[in-house]
């Protein structure tokens, strides 16, 4: 072979090498577009992943918080109707004379306490299911629970204690039934600052429930 058909392909033999390289070089280029592809591809469906389980936890716990408060407040408009029958068999009690009630009429008496053992034991069933009673004499006056009726003047207690309840109130759960109407001190001593208070709940549907 001549020196001169060498010097001819020798170009053919270096241009076959860059094309060589370049294709090399595209082929690396081209995997790692593919794998940052990839990556991001990962890291979207990971984000979208830990959404979801996020959405379902808290669609969980709502689900759970809607099932206790049906379970705690479903009876609480029936509750709220049978304070009001409770209420009159007191009434129909307190009404009696006291010496009335000192009587020797033996059927009196048991009418007397026919109708004790009937409030009795619908304040019993009330209270199983999560009712109880608000009879906060003594206790510092709380509007979430309670309503003022009047002030008495007594400085042997601190100022907005309560003296006097003149209805029991009601709560189901930390929902009000029926807030206890009450009688307060007025011009007592004042509550030492810092000293403990501890009132009750703060409940956004006490008065909507009262």
């Amino acid at each position: 072979m001549s020196d001169q058909a060498k010097d001819e392909r020798a170009p053919s033999e270096t241009e076959a090498a860059e094309a060589n390289a370049e294709r090399m070089e595209g082929g690396i280029d081209g995997d790692y577009e593919a794998l940052v592809r990839l990556l991001k591809e990962n890291e979207e469906l990971k984000d979208r992943a830990l959404r979801t389980a996020a959405e379902m936890e808290n669609l969980r716990r709502r689900t759970a918080r809607d099932v206790h408060d049906a379970r705690t407040y479903a009876v609480a408009n029936f509750a709220r109707d049978m304070l009001s029958v409770s209420d009159n068999l007191r009434r129909a009690l307190d009404a009696i004379p006291a010496e009335a009630k000192t009587s020797g009429d033996a059927g009196f008496k048991a009418l007397i306490e026919g109708v004790d053992l009937t409030e009795r034991a619908m304040l019993s069933a009330l209270e199983r299911h999560g009712v109880k009673k608000l009879a906060p004499e003594g206790e510092k006056f709380d509007p979430n629970f309670h309503q003022a009726m009047f002030e008495v003047p007594n400085p042997d207690v601190p100022a907005n204690t309560v003296v006097q309840v003149v209805q029991p109130g009601y709560s189901i759960g930390e929902r009000v039934l029926r807030p206890a109407m009450v009688g307060v001190a007025k011009g007592g001593p004042k509550v030492a600052a810092g000293a403990p208070v501890e009132p009750g709940p703060v409940n956004e549907q006490a008065e909507k429930d009262a």
